[in-house]
């Protein structure tokens, strides 16, 4: 939905001067700070140039000490009002089928040091690391703590079975003898968040965790569940929850490039939602987007064009979606004044597709040209204008 109030920002900025990287004409660009920014433009414009190569790759030069090259640019102004600039990207979490959101999270080192204080692991001497499946101890060497066992094959693809020994639990049987209100370790690994977060509802520093990956919409994932499996919009929320678990310094970057390739539209409303979370704890969030539903929320708007390539490199219009709306020239601005009203972004017809191929045939079979006429309605709103 579209906002009923965009945020106005704290009153600073960060300012791009003099960019001319690849296409980019010797640009100056602001981005307020304490909001929402979505960067728009036709493809090839110098959004991914401006943002990524000048803007994200100076901050981390000056803030992180990042040695990555930087794109041609005078200056970066406003550089002291942040304190720290993260990208999050659709890349996965982990390479290995060792990585699952719980190490991810940091959850599973306290989940460990929980099954550790058991009376009778406390008999037993078991440690923290009794319960890893990393080290020797507690996991199962026949797979090495794995779950699976990898049959190479020489002319094909490995194949991967469940080991025989552990049955894919990862730990042995002394491991195994240990419970936690009743589960072992393997058993909460294979619990979904949903499952895991009402069964540590009594642990404040687990439940917190698990509750940012709920309200993210990953109830459904289990806990011990392989960082290779998730897909890249799962990955992408598992990194947001990671920040929104975090203790808000109100002065971090957060720049996204095209978070919402691949996902359904439910996900990029979740999306949405968390992204909307890190603005309102007073933090800046900056996404390159071609998707309306995005740039239609954003609280300002900076528009590149043009056109593509050496046709492009430009600052065509900034400032809030109904601002940009009104600009003229801005292909974004003219699909977005459609949203803002409600309308379809393509214009509606009485013609059946197959019409419109030209593939209606007649009486005879053979195929008939056929004209396509615009709908009353639309036509009617068309003379309006």
């Amino acid at each position: 939905p579209i906002p009923a109030a965009r945020r106005p920002g704290n009153g600073k900025a960060l300012v791009v001067r003099g960019a001319r990287e690849h296409n980019l004409r010797d640009i100056d660009a602001t981005f307020p700070l304490g909001c929402f920014i979505a960067v728009s433009g036709v493809s090839g414009s110098g959004k991914s140039t401006l943002v990524t190569d000048v803007l994200y790759r100076a901050l981390a030069r000056e803030i992180n000490g990042s040695r990555e090259g930087v794109g041609a640019h005078d200056k970066v102004e406003g550089v002291e009002h942040v304190d720290k600039i993260i990208e999050i990207d659709q890349s996965p979490i982990g390479r290995t089928p060792r990585s699952n959101p719980a190490t991810y999270m940091g959850l599973f080192t306290t989940i460990r040091e929980l099954f550790a204080g058991v009376p009778e692991a406390r008999l037993r001497g078991y440690g923290p690391g009794r319960f890893s499946f990393n080290v020797k101890g507690g996991r199962c060497e026949n797979c090495k703590g794995d779950g699976i066992l990898k049959i190479e094959m020489q002319f094909l693809p490995d194949v991967y079975v469940t080991c025989e020994v552990c049955k894919g639990k990862r730990y042995n049987r002394e491991a195994l003898e240990i419970h936690f209100k009743g589960r072992s370790i393997a058993d909460v690994l294979e619990m979904t968040i949903a499952e895991a977060l009402e069964f540590f509802s009594a642990v404040p520093k687990v439940q917190a965790k698990l509750q940012t990956l709920y309200d993210v919409g990953l109830g459904y994932v289990h806990l011990g569940q392989p960082a290779t499996t998730l897909s890249g919009g799962e990955a992408q929320r598992v990194k947001l929850s990671t920040e929104l678990s975090r203790r808000a310094t109100g002065r971090t970057l957060y720049v996204l490039d095209e978070p919402t390739t691949g996902l359904h539209f439910a996900d990029v409303e979740k999306l949405l939602q968390v992204l909307h979370r890190l603005v309102d704890a007073g933090n800046t969030v900056i996404v390159i987007e071609h998707n309306l539903d995005v740039i239609k929320t954003a609280d300002h708007i900076v528009d590149l064009g043009p056109d593509g390539g050496l046709r492009g490199g430009q600052i065509i219009a900034t400032g809030t979606p109904e601002q940009v709306a009104t600009a003229r020239g801005s292909a974004t601005g003219d699909y977005l004044a459609r949203v803002l009203r409600g309308e379809p972004l393509v214009p509606l017809s009485d013609v059946t597709f197959a019409e419109a191929a030209g593939r209606q045939a007649d009486g005879n079979g053979r195929k008939r040209e056929v004209r396509i006429a615009a709908s009353p309605k639309r036509a009617r709103a068309a003379a309006a204008r």
